[in-house]
Order: structure tokens, then C-alpha cells, then sequence
């Protein structure tokens, strides 16, 4: 990866009030619960004092931080307050007139900026699919014409077609593309030039999901906010903003948000509230978390299912070291550990005599590849070229991580025989997904499965394209 100007100054633990045998700790914690991390950085008192990537990711690649993005999107409807273009009792029928479907229910015609902010629009359940299957080409359409089961203000119920209006809503009054508002206000006086976004098929930014930044683009992120909006010099989010929009709302119930203790602290502004401070949050653990009280910010780009168990570490072992320094010889050992991080190739031999053909079963569902796609694995350099289908070959290495991006967006895989099976993981390496690949040549049989499914679609190819252009099906 070519060269990026640092966001943020440095600082050994030390010097900084940081234990680096707390943040061993939070390792050690993480490592012994199985918890797949692919990165993290911890920023104290507005200095990096620990990062590190779990190779094959790295820190100058973007990384998919999914509904992550909701936090910024807020930052952009903060923006178009603050510069007199929108307030938070707008309503949608008024900004977006052209996308009010017929015979709208009078508390369809009552919902406003705050309500989709803080997602208490009336909505019993996520609305995105339903929406989605009524309106197929107009989400907002779609999304006031789902039925409101609640009074609107009063309930919290996660809804990512929220989101998605409010990013309309900010476009209509600035007359900009999201990404565009963003890059112009915010990225770039950070010195953030790596900003990517996926889209809807229309070529619209999801808002709720769908940017992709480094940790460190993260990290800076939540320091702005924890700084309550000031960069250097310059106040590039309102002051009042920032506090409104990470102070809490409504509160959460388990059977609305489906996770552990942490997001049940209530919700703010597309951010929710902790036992410490507050924090942004993408499925598979993509988070920000911000902790004023500690002048401490935690980065972290993930692959787990479950985000409770990071939050539990940060909580128990990071948080007892602050202001315990012990030594530069601890940091030291640290860093070390640190520049050392690896998730494990695959395990097995080279074989570099052999080669394999099979056809792909794709029977269990959800799979990366359609059913029957032919796959051949063909020794290469001391590797392979995994041949799958006739648009998409990739190369492995043995025992290391080779990469490649025949559709555009890059693949890092490895992988090995192991007797007469051969297994590759393939790394959609800028986000958290990754396929397992097991061909068994004997038989002639190739299953192929993801570490976690992608939210917007399974197949593989989809996420190899750049920009990704999608919408969960709603067939």
C-alpha cells in the first residue's frame, strides 16, 4: 500500500498513561475467547499509543465498517443543521414530497428528522426488507408505507431505512451527494483521503451502511468527537451537535437491538450509549468507541459475531491499567507483539505436484459460489491459481498470503492440501468476510462457505467489485 500521512501524533504507553500490560491483557483476553479481530488502535489523550493488524489486513486499507456509517451520517445531518438547511423537527413529507406514496397514514405525514434519528419513527421491526419488497426502486416510499405500530417518539426499534432518509433528506437541502458533503466538510480538513462507499443500484450512498476507512481514519473519527467537533484549528462539527447527538434519546430493549449489556445504555443520535462514554457500531464488530471521561478513543475493525466480549475487555482490562504506566521495557514488548499480529494461514502441505478439478455444491445455501461453478486448483510459483468460474481466478499462497483482484476489489487468500482435500481461505480483505474453500478432489466436489454472510448479498463476485452497487434481495 503506498504511503499515508499520519492523522494522529504517537506516544509510547508510557508516556501516555497507558499499562501495556493492560493492553496485553485485553490481547490475551481477546486470543483466549476466539474473538477475530483485524484490527485495533487506542488513542489516549489524542495520541496513538497502541495499534495493530492481524495480517493479511493492514493499516493503509480501508476496511467495510457497515452500519458504522449511520454515526457519520449523522455528523452530516449536524452540518446541514448547523448551516440553517434542516432542523430536527423537518418533516419527510416536506423535504422529500416527490417520494410520499399515496394514501400515506397521517403518522407517516408526522415523522421528522428526530424521530430517524433516533430511530423512534413507530416501527415495530427493522423496515428496510418490507420496505424494500413495496417500493423496490424508492426506499422512502417504501419505508412510509410500512405500517407504524407504535406511536412515533416513543419506542426504539433498530431500523436502517432510517438512516438511508436521512441521507436523502441531507442531499436535498445541500444539494450533495453524501460522500461529497462528507469529503468536503470533514475528511478532508482531517487529512481522511481514502474515504470509499458502496451504493444502492441507483448509485446513491446507503447512508446506513457501506463506507469503508482505515483504523486510523476510525480512531480520528472518534478523537473529533471526543475534541466535541474540533480539529486543530477549526470546528468542523458544531459543538452542541456533537453533544445532542451522542447524549441518549430513548431507551433500548434487548428484544429491539439483539445484543449484550452494552446496547442496552440507550440510544443518541445513530450512536449508542455505553457504560463508559458512547460508541459507533458496524455488524461483525466494527466500532468506535469514544470515552470522555478518560480522554480515551478504542478503533477496532473485526470479523465477531457477538461485540460484547470486546467491550468486556476493553471495560476489564484496558480501563485498570490508565495511569499505571509500568515501563518502556513493557512497551517495548508491546510494540513488538503488536507488529506481529497474524491470523493463521492454513494449515497442510504444498504438494506442488497436484492439481484438482471439482464442481461446486452450493446444497447448505448461502453460498459464496452458485451451485455447480467449476473450480480447478493449479499450482503457480509455489502456490496456487484457484480458478472459480470463468470470470473470477485468484491466487494462494502456501503458508503466506498472496493477492490479486481480477474484478476490481482485491482477494488475499492462502491455503494447502490436507491429504486429499485442499482448503483455501480467501479474504474479501476490505471488509470482514472471508470464504472457505474445501475441494475435495477425489470426489470431485467443492463446497464454499463465509466465515459470516455478507448482509447485501452472497455472492462472492458481488463483493470483488468496485464500487459494490447492491440492495438485499427482496425476491
Amino acid at each position: 500500500m503506498s504511503f499515508r500521512r499520519a492523522l494522529l501524533p504517537r506516544s509510547a504507553p508510557f508516556a501516555s498513561g497507558v499499562s501495556s500490560r493492560a493492553v496485553a491483557a485485553l490481547l490475551d483476553r481477546l486470543e483466549a475467547q476466539s474473538v477475530e479481530c483485524h484490527s485495533i488502535m487506542i488513542v489516549r489523550h489524542g495520541h496513538v499509543v497502541a495499534e495493530g493488524w492481524w495480517a493479511p489486513y493492514s493499516a493503509g486499507r480501508p476496511h467495510l465498517l457497515y452500519s458504522l456509517t449511520k454515526s457519520f451520517t449523522s455528523v452530516a445531518v449536524g452540518l446541514a443543521i448547523a448551516d440553517g438547511l434542516l432542523s430536527l423537527d423537518d418533516r419527510v413529507v416536506d423535504v422529500l414530497p416527490e417520494h410520499v406514496p399515496a394514501g400515506i397514514s397521517e403518522q407517516g405525514r408526522r415523522v421528522t428528522v428526530h424521530h430517524l434519528l433516533s430511530m423512534t419513527s413507530g416501527h415495530r421491526t427493522d423496515s428496510l426488507t418490507e420496505a424494500w419488497q413495496l417500493e423496490p426502486g424508492d426506499l422512502v416510499k417504501g419505508f412510509l408505507r410500512v405500517p407504524f405500530a407504535d406511536p412515533e417518539g416513543t419506542r426504539h426499534t433498530y431500523d436502517n431505512a432510517t438512516t438511508f432518509l436521512l441521507a436523502r433528506m441531507v442531499e436535498r437541502v445541500t444539494g450533495r451527494g453524501l460522500p461529497e458533503l462528507l469529503d468536503e466538510r470533514l475528511f478532508e480538513p482531517m487529512g481522511v483521503d481514502h474515504a470509499e462507499w458502496d451504493r444502492v443500484a441507483s448509485g446513491a450512498a446507503f447512508g446506513f451502511h457501506g463506507l469503508h476507512l482505515t483504523t486510523e481514519a476510525v480512531a480520528a473519527f472518534g478523537e473529533l468527537l471526543r475534541r466535541e467537533g474540533r480539529w486543530g484549528d477549526r470546528q468542523l462539527v458544531a459543538r452542541d451537535w456533537v453533544r445532542l447527538a451522542t447524549s441518549r434519546h430513548i431507551e433500548t430493549r434487548p428484544a429491539e437491538v439483539g445484543g449484550g449489556t452494552e446496547w442496552l445504555c440507550g440510544s443518541g443520535y445513530q450512536f449508542w450509549m455505553s457504560r463508559h462514554g458512547y460508541f459507533g457500531q458496524g455488524n461483525n464488530g466494527q466500532l468506535c468507541v469514544v470515552v470522555p471521561e478518560h480522554d480515551l478513543v478504542i478503533a477496532v475493525t473485526a470479523a465477531m459475531i457477538d461485540g460484547q466480549p470486546m467491550f468486556d475487555a476493553i471495560w476489564e482490562c484496558l480501563l485498570p491499567g490508565l495511569d499505571h504506566g509500568e515501563s518502556t521495557r513493557d512497551d517495548e514488548i508491546l510494540a513488538d507483539r503488536l507488529r506481529r499480529l497474524s491470523l493463521p494461514p492454513v494449515p497442510g502441505a504444498a504438494a506442488p505436484e497436484r492439481i484438482a478439478e471439482a464442481r461446486v455444491d452450493a446444497s447448505a445455501g448461502d453460498s459464496p459460489l452458485p451451485d455447480g461453478t467449476m473450480v480447478s486448483v493449479e499450482p503457480a510459483g509455489g502456490g496456487w491459481l484457484l480458478r472459480l468460474g470463468s470470470s473470477l481466478t485468484v491466487e494462494a499462497g502456501h503458508g503466506e498470503w498472496r493477492e490479486s483482484s481480477s474484478l476490481g476489489r482485491p482477494v488475499v487468500a492462502a491455503g494447502a492440501w490436507q491429504g486429499d482435500t485442499f482448503v483455501a481461505d480467501l479474504y474479501v480483505i476490505t471488509g470482514p468476510h472471508r470464504v472457505r474453500l474445501v475441494v475435495a478432489a477425489a470426489a470431485g466436489t467443492a463446497v464454499a462457505t463465509w466465515n459470516t454472510v455478507p448482509l447485501t448479498s452472497p455472492d462472492l463476485t458481488v463483493h470483488l467489485r468496485s464500487p459494490l452497487m447492491t440492495r438485499p434481495d427482496v425476491a
